[in-house]
């Protein structure tokens, strides 16, 4: 079955590489290949970020935040038409910015960890070419408990070039609501509701147009209702003293459309290309657009240079700091939601020789320890002064 490796995500308007992303993780597995052993990866990330326009103190001060992350990939065969797969890991960050939640700087808050587990499991469907996916799982945090929900059908044409897939899922997310500790007890202290509702309905079409060139189309309708505001952002005012806690309308609708489009150009080079328009109801319109330069020098070892560019419009709700009229109802200073454009760079080895990575003898046979290793890199900068890079290694093999 044709695979381009094609997921869209409507959770946010721009991807910064940062783990903490509370539904990044949790996304339909779209392979319908049937696994003929077991295949475990491990992937370890090293995230770290720095910037001036901290949400928790009213858009400005501190982002330095760091993350390590570590996941494992786990799918099993169950039988000659079904397999499940488990996805599992661990965030432990630091946050200079959500230290700031206190006065008392180098509190609880500054260090916090992440848990999640997420399942996925295929049925080949009795008519031919059709599989059903049900997933489930969740993930928690010190002030935030998440659960999702998902079912997904696919379809391929006859001779395997067109792929349909469709999702419906579901995430229900409740917080435990923690605000700044100047405004705790002053009946600024107030929040709509502590629980999130969300609600997506995804399309990918993959298509094969001829042996050079392989496309993509995906879309997300996503409507979420509940908590969409931080508890513990400020925001201030030009005539106030204190700050106020950010207030954001309770629904919202998000609506990405993205375009993947791969150029076999020779037997050693491909051209990856995506393009993403996003719109949400908040009032962000946001284009990104990527290259990535596939290089195969040899029959084991890939290159995968890339460039990605982004640029969004400001919600109406966002101000800088002490810049909101007084009279305003909804209110952010996050940047997140603020005008910008941003860079990223990125560089990718992979690397899987015939008869693997670690080789020792088991036996009369000589095995590897892994068969595939990868090691990825990616730096960006935004136009607000954030910058961050990632470090990744992904280490597979089979059972």
């Amino acid at each position: 079955m044709l695979c381009l490796g094609f997921q869209l995500s409507a959770q946010g308007t721009e991807d910064l590489d940062n783990s903490l992303s509370q539904d990044s993780a949790f996304k339909p597995a779209f392979k319908s290949s049937l696994p003929a052993q077991i295949d475990v990866d491990f992937l370890f990330n090293y995230y770290e970020q720095d910037g001036n326009n901290s949400a928790v103190t009213g858009g400005v001060g501190t982002e330095e935040l760091t993350d390590y992350s570590s996941i494992i990939l786990i799918q099993i065969p169950l039988d000659s038409q079904d397999w499940v797969q488990i996805n599992s890991g661990i965030n432990v960050y630091t946050s200079a910015s959500t230290d700031n939640i206190d006065t008392r700087v180098s509190s609880a808050s500054y260090r916090d960890a992440r848990a999640r587990m997420f399942l996925t499991y295929h049925k080949t469907l009795p008519r031919k070419n059709q599989f059903l996916q049900l997933l489930g799982g969740g993930s928690a945090e010190s002030d935030y408990i998440s659960s999702s929900f998902g079912a997904g059908w696919g379809l391929s044409s006859a001779d395997r070039s067109r792929d349909l897939y469709l999702g419906l899922h579901s995430y229900q997310d409740t917080w435990i609501l923690i605000f700044p500790d100047e405004l705790r007890g002053t009946g600024r202290d107030i929040a709509p509701t502590s629980r999130r509702r969300s609600y997506s309905l995804s399309a990918n079409l993959n298509q094969v147009i001829n042996p050079k060139l392989q496309i993509a189309i995906a879309t997300e309708l996503v409507f979420q209702q509940g908590m969409l505001a931080t508890p513990f952002h400020r925001v201030y005012f030009p005539d106030d003293e204190l700050p106020r806690v950010e207030k954001l309308p309770t629904k919202r609708l998000k609506f990405p459309l993205a375009l993947r489009a791969n150029f076999f150009l020779t037997d050693w080079l491909v051209l990856r290309t995506f393009n993403r328009y996003y719109w949400d109801s908040f009032g962000v319109n946001a284009f990104s657009t990527q290259m990535e330069w596939a290089f195969k020098p040899s029959p084991f070892l890939s290159i995968y240079p890339s460039y990605r560019f982004h640029i969004q419009s400001a919600s109406q709700y966002f101000a800088p700091l002490a810049m909101h009229p007084s009279d305003a109802f909804f209110f952010t200073s996050d940047y997140d939601l603020s005008g910008f454009y941003s860079h990223k760079l990125g560089l990718s080895l992979y690397y899987s020789p015939l008869y693997g990575i670690g080789r020792f003898k088991l036996g009369a046979a000589r095995v590897g320890l892994f068969d595939e290793i990868e090691l990825r890199y990616a730096q960006y900068w935004r136009s607000t002064g954030l910058e961050s890079f990632l470090l990744g290694l992904q280490l597979g093999f089979k059972l």
